[in-house]
């Protein structure tokens, strides 16, 4: 995909598609849209539209949609046959042609004024996902301390069980650049609240930037969502999407880096890639991994002799270790050439095992019968020894520069990559006036030299229908 680049104001063109997804809101959605409208209307220097996605409303909610529609040429109503938050911003977003995608609840507990410091970096290129957080230092937040207690306890979880580092996954006020959502939400599986929460994690392990936005935000106390329910959803979500990180099941590979723009790929003379954040990570590895070695050892010298308790601790704590600097220490994701990784590994583990044993048979040839601490006061100077050989092997034969870089999904450019000239938008079919068009991964606008990546899937038109004038 090309370098992101600052969107140009165009007269008529719609560069910010706000969708509203709502479910039997026939009360609240008149003035909600016209509230929005004319703080659009009076705030927002680009072209616009505002997107209404009813999800399955039983009540009178897609009569005030259509009607919404028919009266301000900037709204449209879409209808979903099924509920589901995630369903309806997957649909409309996939639809859309818009260069910034975004949400807010139907009841405007956020305060507008936050919208335009929401989508400002998204539009300038300097982010790819915002979100208006409500935990944010200087957020000023009126809410029951019930629902205070569930969303701190909830981005805790967020932050032990998937390293989550944004700091509020719930409020329902985010944006997101179209040429992003095209890769991203095929990607994520959820359809109902704990889609916003699984698009950002997976953006963040795929090394996305995510601005955050601190928002006025009064608690709406005749909302309908159900608490408990949606709890039980969301760590529900939080277990399946840990487990496919933890297995490598999710090809992030086709996220990482996708614009080419990120200072960490320039290769600079003389200045080795990421060298003093794997020392960092091949040092935490090797800790927990020298304790998990001398436990094991221990263990097993209750019941067999030193060289047998020896290799078989070492070649136990040896595969765990080459699988976190895989994914640590190197970020190499994925399955792909795990096998031969583990392989090469063992070859590692091989030189540490001669190491160790030598100095166990050293020892044994000097003291006669050792007592248990000398023997692993000495296994700790071998180690220590065998661990700058084995750092150096994995940076330089194990885990290459080169393979970190290419990962599994294509090349990254060493340098910079030239960004083509952007024709006119007139000159490319179905561009908006007023902004480049948005380029297709592996299209001819796009200026990618990878392999191309799947497009996202588009609902079937005939389950939606939309309302025209």
């Amino acid at each position: 995909m090309p370098v992101r680049e600052h969107l140009r104001p165009g007269g008529s063109g719609t560069v910010l598609d706000v969708v509203i997804p709502v479910h039997n809101e026939e009360r609240d959605l008149g003035p909600c849209v016209r509230r929005l409208h004319a703080h659009l209307s009076r705030t927002f220097p680009y072209g616009f539209r505002i997107t209404i996605a009813d999800n399955a409303s039983t009540d009178r909610t897609p009569e005030v949609a259509a009607r919404l529609d028919d009266t301000f040429d900037e709204v449209t109503a879409v209808r979903l046959e099924q509920k589901g938050r995630g369903r309806a911003l997957r649909q409309v977003w996939s639809m859309s042609g818009a260069p910034v995608l975004a949400y807010m609840d139907v009841d405007l507990s956020t305060d507008l004024n936050a919208l335009l410091p929401l989508v400002a970096p998204l539009i300038s290129g300097h982010s790819d996902l915002a979100i208006g957080s409500r935990l944010a230092r200087s957020a000023r937040v009126v809410r029951g301390p019930k629902r205070e207690f569930i969303s701190r306890t909830y981005n805790l979880i967020l932050r032990g069980s998937l390293a989550a580092r944004f700091s509020d996954a719930q409020c329902g006020f985010k944006a997101i650049r179209g040429d992003v959502a095209a890769r991203l939400l095929p990607l994520v599986e959820d359809t109902g609240w704990f889609f916003d929460t699984e698009m950002l994690v997976l953006a963040e392990r795929a090394g996305l930037r995510i601005h955050e936005v601190p928002v006025d935000w009064i608690d709406d106390p005749d909302s309908t969502v159900h608490l408990v329910r949606t709890a039980t959803d969301d760590l529900k979500g939080v277990w399946r999407v840990g487990r496919a990180l933890t297995t490598g099941a999710l090809p992030l590979d086709r996220l990482a880096r996708p614009f080419g723009d990120d200072p960490r790929d320039r290769a600079l003379a003389g200045v080795p890639g990421g060298l003093a954040r794997q020392l960092v990570g091949f040092c935490a590895v090797g800790a927990l991994s020298t304790l998990c070695y001398l436990g094991l050892y221990s263990l097993a010298r209750l019941g067999v002799g030193p060289q047998l308790a020896n290799a078989m601790a070492l070649l136990l704590s040896a595969c765990a270790n080459t699988a976190a600097n895989r994914r640590l220490t190197f970020g190499v994701r994925g399955r792909d050439r795990a096998v031969r990784h583990q392989a090469q590994g063992l070859a590692v583990f091989a030189i540490g095992l001669a190491l160790t044993s030598g100095s166990l048979a050293a020892l044994d040839a000097a003291a006669g019968h050792p007592t248990h601490a000398t023997e692993l006061a000495v296994l700790i100077a071998a180690n220590l020894a065998a661990t700058v050989l084995r750092f150096l092997l994995f940076r330089a034969w194990v885990f290459p520069d080169r393979e970190r870089r290419q990962g599994t999904g294509g090349t990254v450019p060493d340098a910079p990559a030239t960004v083509a000239a952007v024709p006119d938008a007139q000159e490319v079919p179905g561009a908006t006036p007023g902004f480049p068009p948005r380029a297709t991964p592996g299209g001819p606008a796009s200026g990618n030299t990878s392999p191309p990546h799947p497009a996202p899937h588009v609902p079937d038109p005939s389950h939606t229908t939309r309302s025209t004038r």
